[in-house]
Order: C-alpha cells, then sequence, then structure tokens
C-alpha cells in the first residue's frame, strides 16, 4: 500500500471523530492571526479584520473569542513580543527556576497535561525505529489537522497539517524513524487526540503517557520543555543551562525544532534569544495560536 493510500485511508475509513465543538474554527482563527502578525504595529480594529474576511464583526469576535477564550484585541496582547519579553523578566532569578518554583508551588504540578514519560533507549533510537509499530490517524484539533502516532507504550508523535498537506505531514514525521511499520489507524489514535485538545480530560489521576524517540541530547531537552508550565517561557539559552550544557544553545534550539511530540512537549513555549517568537516547525502562526489559546485557558 502506497502512503497516499494509507493516509486516505486513515482519512476516509473511519467517521473523524470532533474533538472541538466548532471543527471550522481554526481557519478562520489562522487567517486572523495572520492579519495580526502582519499588521501587528497598526493595531487593527475588529471591523477592519472583519471586513478583510467577509464577516460580521459581532460574529467573528463570537468565533474567535469561542476558540481562544480571548477577544482578537487580547489574544494580540497575548502574544506580542513585548509580551514574550515580559515573561523573560518578569522574576529576577532564572526563568527556568521561577516557572519551577511557580509549577510546584501553585497547582502542584509541572505540566499542565500531566504527562508521564518514558524515553526508548539510545540502542532503540540508533535503530531508527526497526522492531516499532506506529499506528497513526489525523483529527480535527484547535490548531487544525492533527496526526497523531502511538506505539504500544503511549503517544509517540504529534504533528499538524494543513488541508491538501497530509502526505508531507506524514512522510516529514516517518522519516524521523524510517525503519518502524506504519498502520493507519484512526480508532487507536482518537482517544488520544480526545485526551491532548480537551482540558476537562486533563487529570493528575489519568497522566497522559508519551514515548519519546531521539537521541541522548534530545531527550534531554525535550524533557526540559515538558517543565515549562502553562503561560510561561524560556529561552534555548535557559534549557541549555538547564540540561548542563550552558554553550549549546544553538544545538538546543535544533533539539527543540526536532521535537516530535509537538505541543504535548510544549517547544511553542521555547523563545529565541531576548524572547523572540522564533520559527515553529509546524508554522509561526500555528505557535501563536497555541500561545494565545493557552493564554485563554489561564483566563477561564
Amino acid at each position: 500500500m502506497t502512503i497516499a493510500q494509507m493516509i486516505s485511508r486513515s482519512a476516509g475509513e473511519l467517521a473523524p471523530v470532533d474533538v472541538t465543538p466548532e471543527g471550522g474554527d481554526y481557519e478562520t482563527v489562522r487567517r486572523v492571526i495572520e492579519m495580526l502578525t502582519l499588521d501587528y504595529r497598526d493595531q487593527p480594529s475588529l471591523e477592519t479584520i472583519a471586513a478583510r474576511l467577509n464577516q460580521s464583526p459581532t460574529q467573528l469576535q463570537k468565533t474567535f473569542s469561542r476558540w481562544a477564550g480571548l477577544s482578537p484585541k487580547a489574544f494580540l496582547q497575548a502574544v506580542t513580543l513585548d509580551h514574550a519579553k515580559r515573561l523573560l523578566r518578569e522574576e529576577e532569578m532564572p526563568i527556568l527556576e521561577t516557572s519551577l518554583e511557580l509549577g510546584l508551588s501553585g497547582p502542584g504540578r509541572l505540566h499542565d497535561l500531566f504527562v508521564t514519560h518514558e524515553a526508548m533507549s539510545p540502542g532503540e533510537w540508533k535503530q531508527k525505529g526497526e522492531g516499532l509499530t506506529i499506528r497513526y490517524g489525523f483529527h480535527p484539533s484547535p490548531f487544525g489537522l492533527a496526526l497523531v502516532m502511538a506505539t504500544e507504550r503511549g503517544l509517540s508523535g504529534l504533528a499538524f497539517a494543513e488541508s491538501g498537506n497530509e502526505i508531507a505531514c506524514f512522510e516529514d514525521m516517518a522519516s524521523r524513524w524510517p525503519n518502524a511499520r506504519y498502520v493507519a489507524d484512526q480508532a487507536a489514535t482518537a482517544p488520544y487526540a480526545a485526551r491532548i485538545f480537551d482540558p476537562g480530560r486533563w487529570s493528575n489521576e489519568q497522566p497522559l503517557r508519551v514515548v519519546l524517540i531521539g537521541s541522548d541530547f534530545q531527550l534531554r531537552v525535550w524533557q526540559s520543555l515538558l517543565r515549562i508550565p502553562l503561560g510561561k517561557a524560556v529561552t534555548y539559552s535557559d534549557i541549555a543551562r538547564d540540561i548542563g550544557q550552558p554553550a549549546a544553545s544553538r544545538a538546543v534550539g535544533a533539539a527543540v525544532g526536532r521535537n516530535p511530540i509537538s505541543f504535548v512537549v510544549p517547544c511553542h513555549r521555547a523563545l529565541g534569544k531576548g524572547g523572540a517568537l522564533t520559527g515553529y516547525h509546524w508554522g509561526l502562526t500555528r505557535k501563536r495560536a497555541m500561545l494565545g489559546w493557552e493564554a485563554g485557558q489561564l483566563s477561564g
């Protein structure tokens, strides 16, 4: 079976499980975020944005607020560069220590998804997935179409695709473990999608199990990412110090970019020097969307 046939089967064999009440919201939200990003200095009004999208201001406000929990104006404030810089200037102590302190002294958790993780051994990683069976499926999500991958041990991959770009998304992920056996199984991956994107189902009593498949250095970077609480941000330099290699900021950035479990392992909370909202493997617009959506969860 070809990759295209496998993906077609995954997308069409079973009725998609819509894990968001309004499955089409993200396309509207994506276009709004792009406008806010491009016209950030002009601070476009709701009326201006609505006119460009041929929607009424009232309807657009409702759609965006339903998705993000924030108005477009509040969302813009939540993800501007100035806001990112403020996150990094809030405390005199190193930001990573601050994040850990807040995570421990607040709700008693280090990561909002209540993730429990295990890492595959370096030997297993070097085999590039040989002997692994990875089941996958595409599912609606608050951030567009999500590719969910899982082994018998737990969630092993989470990626995002624009409509019509599913094959490229799958090939990108499959190239990380080229010797694995891939099985289109939307029924097996649907429970993961439902858990990941519904904050009401995040529970420390039933933590989400993830499996990290990478080099020793990558694993340490990804484990550091898991310690960044909701609503906080760190720089690549902070992560480099956290893993005991303060001179390895560039290598850390590369490892962050290779994170196979996007959103769950929150690489979108890693910023460049000075708090810059640097690139994201699945698109900078999507990174801004994730940060804004999380701000809405905090305000709710």
